[in-house]
């Protein structure tokens, strides 16, 4: 019988965390026992994190063989008047807001919190993972980020440990995030937070990202990076999708869900759905996760009266039935100069949700390749509101039922993963 092999994941996100960030090595765990590994996790108390959402509702994915170790952290957010409600997914502060109160904040993130105020966390799982490494003799480590901080552990870990096979993966970009330069870092800072991401880069042994473009970004920021860098994307879980069967809407229903800044081009659809109305097609736009009060209002102003509605964040499960019962799935990609790299997580559950897609967003973007390719529906730049208007009449018309895929099941991914890691 093989010997079973052992990997040590270190994740600020872990349930009850909720959002994207968290899901991709929480499925990882929860398949690559049946491949012959067993892995160890390394997260922080949820008493000391800072959280995007909370979805207890995660944990039921928690393979039960996964031992799960916890430590506490220093909380920055508390010095910056941060809450769960006004942090950006691994921004930080919260962005795009307009007072002084607000721009302090984020400048002290800037220049302060480099990379990112959950480094708070990093001297407790330093110490704690060097405990677990040689007790279980784990011979590779995954540090995964989003909060790049996360990956100074194993920077340390490194130094420490030489021994040990440390594989960065990354899931967004580092210095290029759309949101960087909300921060106000000063070039001082911004020189030092690019030094500790291609410190990163050169001493991990291996490195995984989401996309081919992403990957690209960092091959460009150092000659080593291309020979150890390999692309495993994001995916969807087929267990999730079990028993949940579509429910059709009384109304021709557009549905985003995730988050809205200013940066999102969120006025590219409107025109389209006064088109809907001045048809004569009854519809209604649902917004579920976190937007901010000004781009609400925009929205609501500019689309007929009781067309609209937001909602707060839904726990997994029940976002992705909304997803199933929806008519069309809207993704938009915010505007940036890295804006082809943008791989939202919450696209391969849309494409398994076998809901037509709408992609407001590069033709030639990572995200709309993917669409092509799966065949789940279409990419639009900002400016097709004659092309969009066309897209979600032929939809209300037709219904245009994507293809099925499961080249992105998490079971699929995990297995590439698997492959990847024995390979090292």
């Amino acid at each position: 019988m093989p010997k079973i092999k052992k990997i040590l994941i270190i994740t600020y996100y872990w349930p009850p965390c909720g959002g994207a960030g968290v899901q991709r090595w929480l499925k990882f765990t929860r398949y690559m026992p049946e491949n012959g590994w067993k892995p160890f996790v390394l997260t922080v108390d949820p008493a000391f994190a800072q959280y995007p959402a909370i979805d207890s509702s995660l944990e039921k994915d928690i393979h039960p063989d996964t031992i799960v170790h916890k430590t506490k952290a220093v909380n920055y957010f508390k010095l910056g008047g941060g809450s769960s409600r006004s942090v950006v997914s691994g921004a930080g502060f919260a962005t795009g807001r307009k007072s002084i109160f607000s721009k302090i904040a984020r400048f002290t993130r800037g220049n302060l919190f480099i990379p990112d105020p959950r480094k708070g966390w990093n001297n407790y799982a330093i110490q704690r993972a060097v405990e677990i490494i040689k007790k279980e003799d784990i011979s590779y480590v995954v540090t995964t980020s989003p909060p790049h901080s996360t990956q100074l552990i194993g920077l340390a870990l490194k130094k420490r440990l030489p021994g040990i096979k440390w594989i960065c993966d990354l899931r967004d970009p580092w210095t290029d995030i759309y949101y960087y330069r909300e921060f106000y870092g000063t070039p001082p800072a911004r020189a030092y937070d690019k030094k500790l991401e291609r410190r990163v880069l050169r001493e991990a042994d291996k490195i995984i990202t989401v996309g081919n473009s992403l990957a690209s970004l960092f091959m460009d920021k150092d000659a080593s990076v291309k020979k150890k860098i390999s692309v495993i994307t994001n995916g969807y879980d087929e267990e999730d999708f079990v028993n949940k069967e579509k429910e059709p809407p009384e109304h021709f229903t557009i549905t985003y869900i995730g988050t809205l800044s200013e940066k999102y081009p969120i006025e590219s659809i409107l025109e389209p759905l006064n088109n809907l109305q001045k048809k004569g097609i009854d519809f209604q736009f649902k917004f579920i996760g976190v937007c901010p009060e000004q781009v609400k209002k925009m929205i609501i102003s500019e689309l007929p009266d009781d067309t609209t509605n937001f909602y707060p964040y839904e726990k997994h499960d029940e976002a992705l039935q909304t997803m199933i019962n929806s008519s069309v799935l809207l993704l938009i990609i915010p505007e940036h100069k890295h804006e082809k790299l943008i791989i939202t997580g919450k696209l391969f559950e849309y494409i398994r949700s076998y809901v037509p897609i709408l992609l407001i967003g590069p033709a030639d973007g990572d995200a709309a390749q993917i669409l092509e390719e799966t065949g789940s529906g279409k990419s639009f730049n900002k400016q097709d509101s004659h092309r969009i208007t066309n897209y979600l009449l032929a939809i209300n018309k037709t219904g245009l039922t994507p293809r099925k895929n499961n080249k992105y099941s998490r079971k699929y991914l995990t297995k590439e993963l698997i492959n990847f890691l024995e390979q090292i």
